[in-house]
């Protein structure tokens, strides 16, 4: 499946703050439970919810949602570690429990796939 933006529900859920002076996100959310995320349907539905743009959001969930297109151009470079392993955990979660939602996911943050491959690389790398 092509890959992107996982990062979007994911990013919700996997930490990707607000940028910080340094050219890095906050590292405000690196340490969420994004297991309790992902293994509570109506937690997750809420956030998938907010990446697309059809319900509410939590704050974290508006900074994320916020910073994944530039996460996404950049290949995640302004992210901590602990932000690429929880992108990369959300992302293959969606990928295979919910390839509805990851569709959306990328059909909202990467229309024309221009992101596909290297996120693909992203995906693998660890």
């Amino acid at each position: 499946m092509k890959a992107v933006f996982a990062l979007a529900l994911l990013a919700a859920v996997v930490a990707l703050a607000a940028a910080a002076p340094k050219e890095t996100y906050s590292t405000k959310y690196d340490n969420l439970d994004v297991d309790a995320i992902l293994n509570n349907p109506r937690t997750l539905d809420a956030y998938f919810k907010c990446m697309v743009d059809q319900g509410p959001c939590t704050p974290e969930g508006r900074e994320f949602r916020k910073n994944l297109p530039d996460a996404l151009a950049t290949d995640c470079s302004k992210c901590s570690d602990a932000q690429k392993n929880l992108i990369r955990k959300v992302s293959k979660h969606l990928i295979q429990h919910h390839p509805d939602k990851w569709e959306q996911v990328k059909k909202k943050f990467d229309p024309k796939g221009e992101h596909h491959d290297r996120f693909q690389k992203f995906l693998n790398a660890h």
